[in-house]
């Protein structure tokens, strides 16, 4: 990816978002932000049951809890919570 210009100067992000923008109406996807690709790879992620500090690494985040604070919810950690209580409940 051209994170600069040929005069070396940094590329705008208005300029890379236009890019982004131009390619998605291109292929028929609909319109997302580049940035929403960063949360739907760490959702897809936790989903999969990728280990969540492998996700925060991924994402460089300084600590796995601000990873499950954003993204506990595709996470499932209610969920399992209360599939391990039933388990425990039903022993």
């Amino acid at each position: 990816m051209v994170t600069q210009t040929k005069f070396g100067c940094p590329v705008s992000p208005y300029y890379f978002e236009s890019r982004w923008l131009d390619m998605l109406r291109k292929s028929g996807l609909p319109k997302i932000r580049f940035h929403d690709l960063r949360h739907t790879h760490a959702s897809l992620l936790l989903q999969q049951n990728v280990h969540p500090k492998l996700v925060s690494e991924r994402l460089g985040h300084s600590s796995i809890g601000i990873t499950l604070d954003r993204y506990s919810h595709t996470y499932g950690v209610d969920y399992k919570a209360a599939m391990e209580m039933d388990e425990v409940l039903r022993q």
